[in-house]
């Protein structure tokens, strides 16, 4: 290796590294999951208009599943984190299945499928300067989506 190829890993190394570690900085106010619990984190990156996006939480988990559709339930809880005006987000359960109950043909349950928790408040303002922190059962996944507006807009009718 010569002294370029050397002085660029190194480079790459610290800048890699401070990014790590200003990543990990700001969940420090956050408390660590509590038994049975896991914290999951999401941060968004910086929009032109961050109040112009929503981020969608998904929680769910894989489940063998047959030709019915399945859903759990459970609240997206928001929660304020004592003495930093910042907000976390709690799953304090998810119930079910429930299911839809149609005849299904033979061998159809060795599905695996992603089966989401239905409820309130999984729909959050997007924010790109503070992580999203939800703590959610163990056996709960989150995964999101970011909604953005069209471009179009349409007058509505008058009736």
């Amino acid at each position: 290796m010569n002294s370029t190829t050397i002085a660029a890993t190194f480079l790459l190394a610290l800048t890699t590294t401070g990014a790590f570690a200003a990543d990990k900085a700001d969940l420090a106010p956050f408390p660590k999951a509590e038994d049975g619990f896991t914290r999951s984190v999401i941060r968004v990156p910086k929009m032109t208009k961050d109040s112009d996006h929503r981020v969608e939480i998904i929680a769910g988990k894989v489940m063998t599943v047959d030709c019915n559709q399945k859903r759990l339930g459970g609240n997206l809880d928001e929660k304020n984190l004592e003495g930093w005006s910042y907000s976390y987000y709690r799953l304090e359960k998810a119930t079910g299945p429930v299911s839809t109950l149609m005849a299904c043909p033979p061998g159809s349950k060795t599905k695996k499928d992603f089966v989401p928790v239905i409820g309130e408040g999984y729909m959050l303002r997007y924010n790109s300067k503070l992580p999203l922190v939800i703590y959610a059962p163990d056996d709960i996944e989150i995964r999101y989506r970011i909604w953005s507006p069209s471009k179009l807009i349409k007058p509505a009718s008058r009736e």
